[in-house]
């Protein structure tokens, strides 16, 4: 498994903090706009990895500057399954992350528990 795959199972945001370009984003359907900046990626990551409950990688696929981990997890009575979409620049430092969640009711579910986790985490 990718650094970056470890890192969240193991909820190791401080290892993460090594893995994140200063200029990182973090995009999904989730949000409007991006996530920008190591501290506010790690702050959404943070919150995710508080959010969502059983979750697993269940496959992964790598090329050239990305990699995709495939994940299942549950929020709530909510099943849902997903990918992160990992892209790292020359250096190896992530630059952006992309998360992508289906189905619908799962990324609502997940939506609204992101929301809460954001509300108790301070800002970077």
């Amino acid at each position: 498994m990718i650094p970056f795959g470890a890192a969240i199972m193991a909820r190791d945001m401080t290892a993460m903090a090594g893995l994140l370009h200063p200029d990182a984003t973090f995009t999904s359907p989730a949000v409007f706009r991006p996530y920008q900046g190591r501290a506010a990626v790690l702050r959404v990551l943070t919150a995710a990895t508080q959010t969502i409950e059983d979750f697993a990688y269940t496959g992964e696929a790598h090329g050239p500057g990305m990699d995709v981990l495939r994940f299942r997890g549950r929020v709530g009575k909510y099943q849902l399954e997903g990918v992160d979409i990992v892209t790292t620049a020359e250096d190896g430092l992530i630059t952006d992350v992309t998360v992508m969640v289906r189905p619908l009711r799962g990324l609502e579910a997940l939506v609204g528990g992101m929301q809460q986790a954001l509300a108790w985490l301070p800002e970077s």
